[in-house]
């Protein structure tokens, strides 16, 4: 499988990179919203784990630049949310694309790990 991963948080970015290669996963890694888009648009990945809070953008724009390329329901599928912003807006926003929200700092990061790839 292949990942990419999309967070700003560098030691959070380097323990999901690093967990997935273990698990034999090929695995790309941005902590820019623009570069993910590019990337996205550019490339094919089979899961993108994507921070909703980014230093230049939010993961809700790339969800929607992601339309260009993907349905909403392909869209749903692949993507999953990671974010320490739980409010009930951000819930309800991310209701709208049926992704899966995964609130950061992780209980058990293998955990969530393993529910990602079998998703």
């Amino acid at each position: 499988m292949k990942f990419l991963i999309v967070e700003d948080e560098l030691l959070i970015q380097k323990s999901l990179k690093k967990i997935l290669e273990r698990k034999g996963m090929e695995v790309e890694a941005t902590s820019h919203g623009i570069e993910a888009i590019d990337l996205i648009l550019n490339n094919t990945y089979d899961k993108i784990i994507c921070d909703l809070m980014l230093q230049d953008i939010t993961g809700f724009d790339i969800l929607e630049a992601s339309k260009k390329k993907y349905t909403l329901d392909e869209i749903s599928s692949l993507f999953t949310i990671i974010t320490a912003y739980s409010s009930e807006s951000v819930q309800s926003k991310a209701k709208e694309y049926n992704c899966r929200i995964i609130n950061k700092p992780f209980n058990d990061i293998n955990h969530i790990i393993d529910t990602i790839i079998a998703s």
